[in-house]
């Protein structure tokens, strides 16, 4: 009886931990003994049911399976490997110990994919983080699903492979057969989109949305129903500045972790407005495995909290630590994930339950107790953490039907891109007025004596933490650079701080 040697084969591969990707080498022995098919790395259930996938994909391929013992290895050992992305370098690892694939032909390819019983190559969840990892490696070819290479295709540096079945990817090792290049497929959709010259009146409320976007401040607006709050909410991504490469595939790798990338780059600001029903794990990511939540989806963009009261209070505090951080770290036993979660918070809510309160052209039907109830629905820290509390009143007939001329997105855009270029000579790249620490505000934000005395005034009768104060200086910061200046002045402090106390405006 002949005795086959054991032929052992290493493919590279990739998994996923939070956004990021880190390299699994898949080791493949196959080789006589006792047929069977034994697989070890801490591999998770769905890791495990590939040998199923596996065994059926190579026969309805056209391969024979002859019985071996396969001993399959995902390395390192200590990391725990979950998903169905390790069958189709596992399955090619199983073709090279059968001698149907050239071992040598696998040096410098990486592979991913799941396999279907008959062969074929579905798409996977992650590849354009793993994508950034091939670029690191110096790989000379990403096989990859062809329904989800082209998230990938974007690194034009990188010779990214799309792949429909298992046979596909045989012959391109055995040199028999050419894979196609993926090719970026843009994922804007319809390049129109919301403009801020749509929007009637309102001009306060316009210029806070100004300031915000030119300091990365967060924003509430408060008024009755019907005056323009969401649409104004949802004009926020048009006057934030353009996303450069670096974000573009930061932003990128979040929706493509989420399984949420249809093709190619994220190449506009995300604008995430989750229903107020939505679970905490839903909000900030979370899950045995952990998955990004609307904070993280919402990195370099805005999310929009409409009708905030109505939010779960959990949820709500939540908000708290991932604002201050610009991030959130989800801890399980398995792993500590980290995901990214800089954005900009809008939040949109009526002045009292019925909406009408200090509304100038109806009456308000709830008591003071109910207003107050209604109020309480949103904790004094987490109103701490908004930058700009701003007063949207009803708009006229004459402002709705007049033919006004109004500023559009791309005009604000320019002053908000000036104003980002002077914080960033400043505080240094990636960095906003939002994000200045204590000495950088006692550097950046110095006001006179009779500025230091009013402020004082305001906060000793408003009852203002030493938190909102800070978040007031940057905010007559913004203004200021708005405005091209080195130096603060008391007008800058006086706005920050008529945009700070709302209650004036609801009386």
């Amino acid at each position: 009886m002949l005795c086959h040697p054991p032929v052992l084969a290493k493919i590279q591969s990739a998994g996923l931990l939070g956004v990021e990707a880190y390299q699994v080498w898949t080791e493949v022995e196959v080789g006589p003994g006792l047929p069977g098919y034994h697989l070890v790395g801490l591999a998770a259930g769905a890791v495990r049911e590939g040998g199923v996938r596996v065994r059926a994909a190579i026969v309805h391929s056209g391969f024979k399976l002859p019985p071996r013992k396969i001993t399959v290895n995902l390395a390192p050992a200590d990391v725990r490997k979950d998903g169905a992305a390790f069958d189709l370098p596992i399955a090619i690892g199983v073709l090279a110990g059968l001698e149907i694939v050239p071992t040598p032909a696998l040096a410098g390819v990486l592979l991913l994919g799941e396999l279907s019983l008959d062969g074929s190559v579905r798409a996977i969840t992650g590849s354009l983080p793993v994508a950034i990892l091939a670029r690191r490696l110096g790989v000379r070819a990403l096989v990859l699903p062809a329904k989800c290479a082209a998230e990938a295709a974007g690194l034009t540096d990188l010779p990214v492979f799309a792949v429909e079945s298992l046979a596909e990817v045989v012959g391109f090792l055995n040199g028999a057969t050419t894979l196609r290049r993926a090719e970026e497929v843009d994922s804007t959709g319809d390049d129109t989109e919301d403009d801020l010259s749509e929007v009637a009146g309102q001009r306060a409320a316009k210029f806070a949305l100004e300031i915000a976007a030119a300091g990365g401040h967060n924003l509430l607006l408060v008024g009755p129903p019907g005056t323009g709050k969401s649409m104004l909410a949802r004009r926020v991504p048009t006057i934030l500045p353009p996303l450069d490469e670096a974000e573009m595939l930061e932003t990128s790798a979040i929706y493509s972790v989420a399984g949420k990338l249809q093709s190619g780059l994220c190449r506009r600001r995300p604008f995430r407005a989750p229903h107020h029903d939505i679970s905490i794990p839903g909000l900030i990511g979370g899950g045995p495995f952990p998955q990004p939540g609307e904070i993280s989806l919402a990195h370099h963009g805005v999310l929009f909290l409409d009708e905030l009261p109505e939010f779960r209070g959990q949820a709500l505090e939540a908000l708290r630590q991932p604002l201050e951080e610009r991030a959130i770290t989800i801890a399980r036993a398995r792993a500590v994930v980290r995901f990214p979660a800089s954005f900009c918070l809008v939040g949109a809510m009526n002045p009292c339950p019925c909406g009408y309160y200090g509304a100038p052209n109806r009456a308000c039907t709830c008591d003071t107790g109910r207003v107050a109830r209604y109020r309480r629905r949103i904790s004094g820290p987490l109103l701490d953490r908004f930058d700009m509390h701003v007063y949207v009143p009803p708009v006229s007939l004459a402002q709705l039907t007049e033919e006004a001329h109004e500023e559009s997105s791309t005009l604000v855009r320019q002053r908000t891109v000036a104003a980002r270029t002077i914080q960033q000579k400043r505080l240094g790249p990636k960095r906003a007025n939002a994000h200045m620490q204590g000495k950088e505000i006692r550097k950046w934000c110095a006001i006179d004596q009779t500025s230091t005395r009013h402020l004082e005034r305001v906060a000793k009768q408003r009852g203002i933490s030493a938190r909102a104060i800070h978040r007031i200086l940057r905010v007559a910061r913004t203004v200021a650079d708005l405005r091209g200046a080195e130096k603060l002045e008391a007008a800058d402090l006086q706005l920050a701080v008529e945009f700070r106390c709302l209650d004036e405006a609801l009386q």
